[in-house]
């Protein structure tokens, strides 16, 4: 067994975490990996085969990659790669890009609907193969701008589940890499040098909203440096009783939000007050006696 890179340990902390806080992966599994050709979903599969290894539990991992009969596709590097490395794989061949070509007017992104279509196809791969879970490759970024799409542009509050029971009820979608950077991820890609297939059908439209909102973050991480981890965190410390969704308060029995004291310690500290007086008075300005 050879000695992993301290970039593949971090890592592999952050997937061992996520499969420890979710349940993503139990003893006796068949998973499938969606094996796009990109860098996140080949660290994916390099990261769970490592785990694999060194888990406690015994479970099956099989290649599954979709050719989904784009021009120019050449899906060979992929497939030599997985050879060479001994992973069992599978390859299905739908034509999804005329569907989609077709059905999307001029100007609109296609994201959504390729999307449909090939989860459709891989849930039914899945079935084929014996596989009760599928594994994509969704990483931390991916859930922020998830967040922030569904805030700014649909009016909902959530990200990406890091486990999810499937419409159909036959699959049990997971994201091993939900508190994985993609800036690790690629740098784990070069390290690596996995043999990287382009996409030619998203790439070849420009400003999208998912792209936008991607600048965006990358605007919140120069002002501060430490914001995708913040908000990752936000997402996993969620205070219902503060939000305005009545439903919620149901489900809950909330009748009132209790005052939480550590709230007032944080907007004090966001304001740059540390350490002013208990009455609320700016630092530098005298209480009264």
């Amino acid at each position: 067994m050879r000695t992993v890179t301290r970039l593949e340990q971090r890592l592999l902390r952050q997937v061992g975490r996520a499969i420890g806080d979710f349940g993503l992966i139990e003893a006796g599994d068949r998973v499938a990996v969606a094996l796009s050709g990109g860098k996140d979903s080949y660290g994916m599969l390099h990261l769970l085969r490592l785990l694999q290894a060194r888990a406690p539990v015994r479970f099956e991992l099989v290649a599954l990659h979709l050719d989904q009969g784009q021009p120019g596709y050449d899906g060979e590097p992929l497939v030599r790669w997985l050879e060479g490395q001994g992973v069992p794989y599978h390859v299905v061949r739908r034509d999804t890009y005329s569907v989609v070509t077709d059905k999307v007017p001029d100007g609109k992104t296609y994201c959504s609907l390729c999307s449909r279509l090939r989860r459709g196809i891989l849930y039914d791969a899945c079935v084929d193969l014996g596989c009760g879970k599928l594994a994509l490759g969704h990483h931390r970024d991916d859930g922020l701008e998830t967040l922030l799409l569904n805030l700014v542009f649909a009016g909902q509050l959530k990200a990406m589940p890091p486990k999810l029971r499937a419409d159909d009820g036959r699959n049990t979608v997971i994201r091993p890499l939900a508190y994985c950077a993609e800036d690790d991820l690629r740098a784990l890609a070069e390290e690596q040098g996995f043999p990287i297939l382009p996409c030619n059908l998203c790439g070849s439209q420009e400003n999208l909203q998912r792209q936008a909102v991607k600048r965006l973050l990358a605007e919140f991480e120069r002002m501060h440096p430490r914001a995708r981890a913040s908000m990752l965190a936000a997402i996993g410390n969620v205070r219902p009783s503060h939000l305005l969704d009545t439903g919620l308060w149901e489900r809950l029995g909330l009748p009132v939000a209790a005052e939480d004291p550590q709230d007032r310690d944080r907007e004090i500290h966001l304001l740059g007050w540390v350490g002013a007086p208990a009455s609320g008075h700016a630092p530098g300005g005298s209480a009264p006696r």
